[in-house]
């Protein structure tokens, strides 16, 4: 992990640290359907600011729990108890959109 995100860290100082941490909050949606921790490695980095690294780590870990694929608990989970990708979508992303928008108001307001 440590490797992947040296490895991006040309990309973050170019592209990740010109958006606002609303906008990283909300581009780190991708996070439902790739692996969370992978990404955190990616995008986290010293040249970010406090409100961005706080913003991204929010994203990835409401977005990461919407559907199977977002972290690895979720598919252990998933797996032992029969659930399909289906039934945990219709719980998982409804409920994932209302924390996200209500955290993104908290974040906005810098109350978290």
């Amino acid at each position: 992990m440590i490797f992947l995100g040296a490895g991006f860290k040309p990309l973050i100082d170019i592209y990740l640290l010109k958006l606002s941490s609303q906008v990283l909050f909300w581009v780190n949606m991708v996070s439902a359907i790739l692996d969370n921790a992978t990404l955190a490695a990616a995008e986290i980095g010293p040249s970010l600011s406090t409100a961005q690294i706080k913003s991204a780590l929010l994203g990835l870990l409401i977005s990461g729990g919407m559907l199977i694929p977002g972290n690895i608990p979720n598919i252990i989970a998933a797996h032992a108890l029969r659930i399909k990708s289906t039934e945990w979508a219709k719980l998982g992303v409804p409920l994932g959109l209302v924390i996200m928008t209500g955290t993104a108001v908290l974040l906005w307001l810098e109350i978290l």
